[in-house]
């Protein structure tokens, strides 16, 4: 396989269901289209849209931790446009504050909640979103 990031992302994507095709010249192609789903953890928390609004309370927390997960947010639009011609689609979850060791299990939300719309988006049908970003309440702005 290729080491560039965007075989390397379409074979991740094909891998777990399909062998590559032997016959196809092109490294990381799939046999097959695939109905792979690519859900990206991202938090609402760090949506440019509402930390661009000055009376946003969790605008002051926007540091090094939400600007990685702003990356992860245009990543997960660049793939969901790279793919969309195909049966792939890539969303992002927000599964709201968790009790997780990275905020010493103070989150109000426990990991069976959170887990449910990254399972769901993980388990759309072919005319489910793609390029979406969501949590249990719907959307969530980009």
């Amino acid at each position: 396989m290729n080491s560039t990031l965007g075989e390397a992302t379409f074979w991740a994507a094909c891998s777990a269901r399909l062998t590559p095709n032997s016959t196809d010249e092109t490294p990381g192609r799939c046999a097959t289209q695939a109905e792979a789903r690519n859900v990206n953890v991202s938090s609402s928390g760090r949506s440019l849209t509402l930390n661009s609004d000055p009376t946003n309370p969790h605008r002051a927390m926007f540091g090094a931790y939400s600007s990685s997960k702003t990356a992860l947010n245009a990543i997960t639009l660049a793939f969901a446009s790279d793919l969309a011609s195909t049966r792939i689609k890539v969303n992002a979850a927000d599964p709201g504050f968790t009790a997780t060791d990275l905020n010493n299990n103070q989150g109000a939300g426990a990991v069976e909640e959170a887990a449910r719309e990254p399972v769901r988006l993980a388990l759309l049908g072919p005319d489910g979103p793609t390029g979406a970003f969501s949590n249990t309440n719907g959307s969530v702005p980009w």
